[in-house]
C-alpha cells in the first residue's frame, strides 16, 4: 500500500508542541506529514514545509502586511486566503492526501476556509476548542468536514488533549488511506428528498436511473444536506439534478435554523445543469424540536417527526411567499427546467385523509408557483401524488428526452 501524507496547519508560533505531536502520531502510524505554519508575528522552533511567507505571499500578501494591518482578525484572513490557495494547489499537484488543522476561534476560522477549498473526497479534520459550537454557521462547513473537539489543550500538552489529538491523528491518516473518491468518469444524479415516511419517489428512481448507467446521489434535505447538494451542484459535479424537495427554500424565507442557504435551487442552474424540479414538502417548515416553539408559529398545525425536528404547516399566504421564491431562484437558470406538480399532494402527510392534507392551500400554492414561473421553465401539472408511480415515470420521460437529445 502506498503510504499517506497529511498536510498538518496550525500556528506554529503558539501551538508548536501540540502540531509536533500530531505529527509524531502520524509518522508512529506510518504516515508521511507536510507542515504548514500560518503564524503571523512568531516562528516555529523548526522550518516548516511551507512558512508564513510562502502561505501570505500564495495569496498575494506579505507577513510584513499582516503585521501593519494592525488588527489580529484582518491578519488572520490574510493568512486563510493564503492557506486556502496553497493547499488547493498543492492538492491539486497530488502533494498530500488528507488534511488537518488545529486552532482556537482563530485556528478554525481559518479552518473552515482551507476545507472549504478542497473537494469533496480529500480527508479535512479540524481540531478545535469550539468544534460543534453554534460560533460555527452551517454554511462555512464543506460537505465532508470532520471536526473533534480539542478538549483540555489550550495551552500545552496534558494527557487530556493527547487523547483527542491522536485520535484526530489516526482518524485523519484513516481516512486518507481508506476513503474512496468520486469516480469523475460516470455520470452523476443529484437528487434531493427525505426519509421515506415522507417521500418515497427515491425507491422507483434510483435503479431506474442506475439501470441508464448513471450514480445516483440522494441528498437528505435537512438544511446541511441541501448545502453540500448545491456545493456540488456549483462545482458541476452533476450530469443532472432531480431536485425534488426543496422545502429547504421554505425553511429559510420563513427564518428557520435549518436552511440549506440563501443559494438553495440556484446553483445547478447558474452552472447550466438541467434540472427536474418537484416542491416535495413545500407545505412544511421544520424547527429545532428541543426548542420552544417560536411564537409566529403558535397558531400553526405542527407534526413532531421525533425529539430533534418539528415541522409547522404553513398558511396560505407563507404559501405563496414560498412558491415566490421557488421562481425567483429558477429564473437564474443557464439550462433546461422543468417543474413537477402533483395535483394530489406533494408529501406523504399531505394524501387525501393524512392528517396534514389542506387541499385548499396545496391548489393555492400550485397556482402561483404555475403562475409566476419564468417563461423558459416548464411546468406539468400532474394528476397524481408525489410519491405515486406517475410521477417517477414523468421524470424519467422527461429524463429520457433529454438523453435523446444530448443535454444529459
Amino acid at each position: 500500500m502506498t503510504e499517506k501524507t497529511i498536510l498538518v496547519i496550525g500556528t506554529y508560533d503558539t501551538k508548536d508542541d501540540e502540531l509536533g505531536f500530531l505529527a509524531d502520531v502520524i509518522r508512529g502510524q506510518g504516515g508521511r506529514v507536510l507542515t504548514m505554519d500560518v503564524s503571523v508575528l512568531g516562528d516555529p522552533s523548526k522550518p516548516c514545509d511551507y512558512s508564513k511567507h510562502d502561505v501570505a505571499q500564495e495569496g498575494g500578501s506579505s507577513i510584513a502586511a499582516a503585521i501593519a494591518s494592525g488588527d489580529e482578525n484582518r491578519a488572520m484572513q490574510i493568512m486563510a486566503a493564503g492557506t486556502a490557495l496553497l493547499a488547493a494547489r498543492l492538492n491539486s499537484e497530488g502533494a498530500f492526501d488528507g488534511m488537518i488543522v488545529l486552532g482556537g476561534t482563530m485556528g478554525t476560522d481559518l479552518a473552515l476556509d482551507v476545507c472549504s477549498a478542497l473537494p469533496l473526497g480529500v480527508p479535512k479534520y479540524i481540531v478545535s476548542t469550539v468544534s460543534f459550537s453554534p460560533l460555527i454557521p452551517a454554511e462555512r462547513l464543506a460537505a465532508d468536514t470532520q471536526m473533534i473537539l480539542w478538549a483540555g489543550g489550550l495551552y500545552g500538552l496534558n494527557s487530556v488533549c493527547k487523547a483527542s489529538l491522536s485520535q484526530a491523528a489516526g482518524a485523519v491518516l484513516g481516512a486518507a488511506r481508506a476513503v474512496q473518491k468520486p469516480d469523475p468518469d460516470k455520470p452523476m444524479i443529484g437528487m434531493t428528498s427525505l426519509g421515506t415516511s415522507a417521500l418515497k419517489y427515491v425507491i422507483p428512481l434510483k435503479p431506474a436511473l442506475e439501470e441508464r448507467g448513471y450514480e445516483v446521489a440522494v441528498f437528505h434535505a435537512t438544511g446541511m444536506g441541501g448545502r453540500a447538494f448545491e456545493s456540488l451542484a456549483g462545482q458541476g459535479a452533476f450530469a443532472c439534478v432531480f431536485d425534488f424537495c426543496t422545502q429547504e427554500l421554505g425553511n429559510h424565507i420563513h427564518g428557520s435554523n435549518i436552511s440549506a442557504g440563501a443559494d438553495r435551487l440556484t446553483n445547478a442552474g447558474q452552472n447550466g445543469t438541467p434540472q427536474i424540479v418537484a416542491p416535495g414538502c413545500y407545505d412544511l417548515v421544520d424547527i429545532v424540536g428541543w426548542q420552544p416553539l417560536p411564537g409566529k408559529w403558535s397558531d400553526h398545525p405542527s407534526h413532531e417527526h421525533n425529539r430533534l425536528l418539528t415541522s409547522v404547516v404553513l398558511n396560505a399566504a407563507e404559501r405563496i411567499a414560498v412558491a415566490q421564491a421557488h421562481c425567483t431562484q429558477l429564473a437564474s437558470a443557464k439550462a433546461p427546467v422543468e417543474v413537477l406538480l402533483p395535483e394530489l399532494g406533494l408529501g406523504e402527510w399531505d394524501r387525501e385523509g393524512a392528517d396534514l392534507h389542506d387541499a385548499d392551500g396545496l391548489a393555492t400554492f400550485l397556482a402561483a408557483l404555475e403562475g409566476g414561473l419564468p417563461p423558459q421553465v416548464k411546468a406539468h401539472r400532474l394528476d397524481c401524488h408525489i410519491n405515486d408511480a406517475g410521477f417517477a415515470d414523468k421524470a424519467l420521460e422527461i429524463f429520457d428526452d433529454w438523453r435523446a437529445k444530448n443535454l444529459v
